[in-house]
């Protein structure tokens, strides 16, 4: 859902302004057409308390919102802007992936080095002058941590790796980012990497450790159908399946990996900041199934509920028709 999605330039000069004019406080962004753009700018007082109170009439109970923010000035050392991610539980599910798995785009499309912190929101409230006032307390028992730490719950993972011990893989993807993923589902994706095992890995996300865990299945699906019969509908799914592809058209069988991220609309769902780990995490899970795993993936999907994955859809994406170019006719002179 990341791909693709940039800052308008409407945007970069706006925020530009934001940079460089003290007298504005805050700028309110969105998504439109795949495309970040700017809603509007909020006046500073040079009171944060009575600044911030301008947010509430734009704070939606079911839209989410970029909020930036000039948080810290009178001298404070740079950067002095915080980014918020405003995601109601009440928005649509497609929303809120939309949102937060772009925060990140967002703030490396304006610049990274502009922003002191970012904040992940689901409540009005959390966006008023005691919101804040709350965050700061929470953040003062905590240590710094980056974008993607934070995002990915670095801390919580580096704990429940060392109570694991062996059971769980700490996959390094960068100088900020790692991954604990538990050692069968790794173990699970080496096997489908070779061609071997049932050729269905589904993955889940531990909810109280963040780790990355194999999804016990005995199912050995060879259609579509039968592999929409064994991922949950209730619950979000990383799935990596090994298909018998045949042309409808007819051509030889191939045998290709397909990914696919379902996200269901249901209770079930354990609240949003639950959900939202899937879409900050798919993409260290596919770099983690492609570079530790040796999987080679032909198609990613992404859809909300299982039964959106059909056999139609999936083939037209691996054997789209070619274009038919239709020969340039001359027009017959009049009288002919």
């Amino acid at each position: 859902m990341q791909s693709g999605i940039s800052a308008s330039q409407e945007l970069v000069s706006q925020f530009n302004t934001l940079l460089s004019d003290e007298s504005v406080f805050g700028l309110l962004v969105t998504i439109t057409s795949e495309t970040l753009t700017p809603v509007t700018t909020l006046p500073s007082s040079g009171d944060f308390a009575a600044d911030v109170a301008q947010l509430a009439p734009h704070l939606k109970a079911d839209e989410p919102l970029y909020v930036l923010l000039r948080r810290y000035g009178g001298g404070a050392p740079l950067p002095n802007l915080v980014a918020v991610t405003y995601v109601p539980d009440a928005a649509k599910v497609r929303q809120k992936m939309l949102f937060a798995s772009t925060r990140l785009t967002l703030v490396r499309e304006l610049g990274s080095e502009h922003f002191r912190e970012t904040i992940f929101a689901t409540a009005a409230d959390e966006l008023s002058a005691a919101g804040f006032d709350r965050h700061d307390a929470h953040n003062d028992l905590e240590a710094p941590l980056t974008e993607e730490e934070r995002s990915l719950g670095a801390v919580k993972r580096a704990e429940a790796e060392a109570g694991a011990g062996t059971g769980v893989r700490q996959i390094h993807l960068s100088k900020t980012m790692d991954m604990p993923i538990a050692a069968d589902a790794l173990a699970s994706l080496s096997a489908l990497g070779r061609e071997e095992g049932s050729g269905l890995v589904m993955l889940k996300i531990n909810p109280e450790t963040e780790v990355v865990e194999l999804v016990p299945d005995s199912s050995t699906p060879s259609t579509i159908s039968e592999l929409v019969q064994a991922i949950s509908p209730t619950e979000p799914r990383f799935t990596f399946f090994r298909y018998k592809a045949t042309p409808p058209r007819g051509g030889d069988e191939k045998s290709v990996v397909l990914f696919f991220y379902t996200c269901p609309s249901t209770a079930a769902n354990k609240g949003i900041k639950f959900r939202m780990m899937y879409p900050l995490t798919k993409r260290a899970v596919l770099t983690v199934a492609e570079s530790e795993a040796g999987v080679k993936v032909e198609k990613k999907f992404e859809v909300e509920e299982p039964s959106e994955i059909t056999e139609q859809t999936v083939l037209s994406d691996l054997f789209p028709e070619a274009e038919t170019k239709t020969a340039f006719r001359r027009p017959k002179r009049p009288g002919r």
